[in-house]
């Protein structure tokens, strides 16, 4: 289950954003190999390194992010925002900076920041759902039976299931056209300022304070002990490498973590084999990713848009609640929020900078902080 989720919405993700983008065939190839593959060895590592059960792949806050920026950039400035993403998040490992950080910025900023960014793709499922209506109806009905039916399993199992049967049912495929093998190839990153402040600034904060802060909490809770510095090392390093293959980012996941680490995946002593097989179906998916797109392509639009989106909702909701939750915060948090909708870029700079500038700005305008413990 937890290879399932990082390999369907995720995955669809990264397809529209590399063709929103124009890539080509082989970019986009290169782009899944290197999120997945990448991805999925980082986590093997991990899990066989220190005996916890790590899963993960990519971040998909930060390719949601990346969804609606992406135009603006080449290919070859988006691999230099990716690498040096990766290498800040790194940096933070090696100098034990990393709960500072998380402690500079308010939490209901970057929740109000996250929410912002994705709820374009959650809005997106009403109008899917009127073009293609017994699927998006089965989708909906999916939803709510696996909410009400068990606590245990994600609702996005059901919507990708019941999503699925409705598209087997009302719709015609066309016919697959085979491209063959393609072998992914590096792309030479062009470093400029704009990379640095537009791509890796916000997508290291968003993996750093969405995934793998949030994968730490999963396993604390289930009782491990990961090594806090060391995560964020592997994580950036690993990160930098898919980069050079203008991969986003190869990380640790807070659900695949949570999933891997649960009492469901089994016993304590054999949960590691959870993770064991999530990060090597995840690998094998970014190997395979030449056939997989060419299968992905034969959906239509609106089954993307209605499964994409609702693979989103869980990280709307919990962003809303915490990012609104906090009375301390009330004209800062809407303000980052608003900011974060907008999608705007000025001067270079891209919205979620602005987001958290404009948050930040207006907590000390108005005297905004946390109350004192």
């Amino acid at each position: 289950m937890s290879s399932l989720l990082a390999c369907s919405g995720g995955a669809l993700l990264v397809i529209h954003a590399a063709q929103s983008a124009g890539f080509t065939r082989s970019e986009i190839v290169t782009w899944m190999f290197a999120v997945y593959f990448i991805g999925g060895l980082l986590n093997l590592a991990m899990t066989l390194k220190f005996k916890i059960p790590f899963g993960g792949a990519h971040s998909i806050t930060a390719i949601a992010f990346l969804t609606s920026t992406v135009v603006q950039y080449s290919i070859h400035e988006l691999a230099a925002g990716f690498i040096l993403s990766g290498l800040i998040i790194a940096l933070l490992g090696f100098t034990g900076l990393f709960h500072k950080v998380l402690n500079a910025i308010p939490k209901p900023f970057i929740d109000a920041l996250l929410a912002g960014l994705i709820l374009n793709y959650v809005v997106k499922i009403v109008p899917a759902v009127k073009d293609m209506p017994i699927v998006g109806l089965l989708a909906i009905l999916g939803f709510f039976i696996t909410r009400i039916s068990s606590r245990k399993i994600p609702p996005f199992m059901g919507v990708l299931v019941f999503g699925i049967a409705g598209l087997l049912l009302s719709y015609h495929f066309p016919q697959m056209q085979h491209t063959g093998i393609i072998v992914p190839l590096p792309v030479m990153p062009a470093f400029t300022m704009k990379a640095l402040v537009s791509i890796a600034i916000p997508i290291s904060i968003l993996i750093v304070s969405n995934d793998i802060a949030v994968a730490l909490a999963a396993l604390k809770n289930n009782g491990y002990h990961p090594p806090v510095n060391k995560t964020l090392i592997f994580s950036g390093l690993f990160s930098s490498a898919a980069g050079l293959f203008s991969g986003h980012a190869a990380n640790i996941g807070g659900m695949m973590s949570a999933l891997c680490s649960g009492e469901d995946a089994g016993p304590r002593d054999q949960r590691i084999w959870a993770a064991i097989v999530s990060g090597t179906l995840v690998a094998l998916f970014g190997l395979f990713a030449w056939l997989i797109i060419d299968i992905i392509e034969l959906l239509p639009s609106s089954f993307v848009a209605i499964i994409t989106g609702f693979s989103l909702v869980g990280v709307l909701m919990n962003s809303l609640q915490f990012a609104f939750s906090d009375i301390n915060f009330k004209f800062s948090t809407l303000f980052t929020f608003i900011i974060a909708i907008s999608n705007i870029t000025l001067l270079g700079i891209s919205s979620p900078i602005w987001a958290l500038a404009v948050g930040v700005a207006t907590a000390k305008l108005f005297g905004e902080k946390k109350s004192p413990a």
